[in-house]
């Protein structure tokens, strides 16, 4: 059964209730396997998103930190072993680009690791995103990229839509026609397992232009 999670980023640890449903969720502890979106920041990359599962009592007897340190094939294998994927957060472009270059992409998809991404993570495992200036990007126009496609959907993670509600509502209304599109910021989670979805925090779902606030079922 598939299980992926989509999350924003977390203050300090992981919430009580959270902590509890990965702890029930990621049973196979043998490997983590953390994908970079800095891959040539090599430095206590992955060490905050680390933390959060070592204060949940989630400990794995490997450890392994994809980027360019290592090559392609034994990037590959890497992914073929793991017990869970943690896609990690930071730069959004860099690590869309590097799963194309690394060839990773389709590994992932067809693991059976529990795979979590923490936000330009949880973006890029996504079906497709937009990248906006409006939405905190560098550039000038508006593009859809494709992302890896764990679930059929788009993911606008650890961005400050409180204050942002109308702007993301009119940024991403044309996406929300093709696709569901789920909106978070710190603290929360979107939970895909089989076919439930999980909502933990604030999570809003825009769809074909429309945005509604979640229910939090976690």
């Amino acid at each position: 059964m598939k299980t992926h999670y989509y999350l924003g980023w977390f203050s300090n640890f992981f919430p009580k209730n959270l902590g509890r449903v990965l702890q029930e969720d990621i049973t196979d502890r043998k490997s983590l396997v953390m994908i970079s979106s800095n891959p040539f920041f090599y430095e206590e990359d992955g060490a905050t998103e680390r933390s959060w599962l070592d204060q949940a009592g989630i400990l794995f007897d490997e450890y392994h930190l994809i980027n360019y340190r290592l090559q392609k094939e034994e990037a590959q294998a890497l992914i073929q072993d793991a017990s869970v994927i943690f896609m990690l957060g930071g730069n959004t472009f860099r690590q869309n680009g590097f799963l194309k270059e690394y060839e990773l992409s389709d590994l992932i998809k067809k693991s059976r690791a529990v795979v979590l991404g923490a936000s330009a993570g949880a973006i890029n495992m996504s079906a497709k995103w937009l990248c906006s200036k409006n939405l905190g990007y560098k550039v000038e126009n508006r593009s859809v990229y494709e992302g890896i496609g764990l679930d059929d959907f788009s993911v606008l993670s650890h961005f400050d839509l409180e204050n942002n509600i109308a702007l993301v509502q009119r940024e991403l209304s044309h996406l929300s026609e093709e696709m569901n599109i789920y909106v978070s910021n710190k603290d929360c989670a979107v939970r895909i397992k089989g076919d439930k979805t999980d909502i933990f925090g604030n999570v809003y779902l825009i769809s074909h232009s429309n945005i509604h606030k979640l229910d939090e079922t976690l």
